[in-house]
This record gives C-alpha cells, sequence and structure tokens, in this order.
C-alpha cells in the first residue's frame, strides 16, 4: 500500500511518533486500498470543541473527529479525507478507561481511519461491525480490546 499521511500536530502535548501514527493508518486500511492520502490535524480542546460545535452541534471537546472526502467517485483519487484527534481528550480518557495512552491513540487512529472509508456506529448493527473490525485490527497491533479497558498487551 501506498499511504500518503499529512500530519500537522498543532497540540500542546506530547504525541506518539509519526511512525506509529503510519503504522496505525495502514493497519486500519488494510488491503482495501491500494493507494490513501489522509490529512490528520492533532488539536487541543480548543479546536476540537469548535469542530465538534460547527459540524455536529455538540458544544463539547471530543475524541476524534472524521472528515470523509466528499470526492466525485469517477475521479478515482486516493485521498480519503481528514481526522482530527485532540490530544489531551485521548490523554483524559485513557487514564479514565485504565488504559495505556499508546493503547488510546492507536484505538483513536484506528476509529478515524475506519469512518473515513465508510464504516460508522450510529445503528447498533454498524456498531457492532465497526467495533469487530477495531478489536482485529489493534489486536494485530499487540493492543487489547480497547472495550474492555484493559492495558496494552505488547506493543511491537
Amino acid at each position: 500500500m501506498n499511504l500518503c499521511l499529512d500530519i500537522d500536530n498543532v497540540s500542546s502535548r506530547t504525541v506518539p511518533s509519526n511512525k506509529l501514527f503510519e503504522t496505525w493508518v495502514q493497519a486500519a486500511l488494510q488491503s482495501q486500498r491500494d493507494d490513501a492520502e489522509i490529512s490528520l490535524r492533532i488539536v487541543d480542546t480548543e479546536e476540537i470543541t469548535a469542530l465538534n460545535r460547527d459540524y455536529r452541534g455538540k458544544d463539547y471537546a471530543t475524541n476524534v473527529l472524521s472528515f470523509p472526502a466528499d470526492l466525485p467517485p469517477e475521479l478515482n483519487l486516493p485521498h480519503l479525507g481528514d481526522i482530527v484527534i485532540c490530544a489531551a481528550v485521548v490523554e483524559t480518557e485513557a487514564r479514565e478507561q485504565k488504559k495505556t495512552a499508546l493503547a488510546h491513540w492507536a484505538h483513536m487512529i484506528v476509529h478515524g481511519t475506519l469512518h473515513l472509508v465508510g464504516y460508522d456506529h450510529i445503528e447498533d448493527s454498524e456498531a457492532d461491525i465497526m467495533e469487530a473490525l477495531e478489536i482485529k485490527i489493534l489486536q494485530s497491533l499487540n493492543f487489547a480490546d480497547p472495550y474492555l479497558g484493559e492495558d496494552v498487551v505488547d506493543h511491537v
């Protein structure tokens, strides 16, 4: 797979390496695409709150937002869309869920990437499919089931 991941870290927090982000995105994409371009922006709470309010009508900081590219299929371009992640929320949720920050970062990257390729969790049946795929992908990366609140197993 040929992945172009454009990472823009404007957060004041420490975040995982670009190499880890790329590994997690590639794992989420698996064999779904030959070529993919994704923009990843890591932000603080103010920016994610504004985006969540403006695009979802929810006035609070959230962990991850995905904006799939709305391109005509006949163009056959590799740009899948944009992922925006709030570093502070990821850190807080990891502590609250008793996970390592690295495990939660991996989950949020996988989750956001799956949204870009059409997965969703609005309906229970969709959520079951998406969560099962997240678990499978994260376990392939040696992370525990993120929905059990377990720590990282052994990250390679």
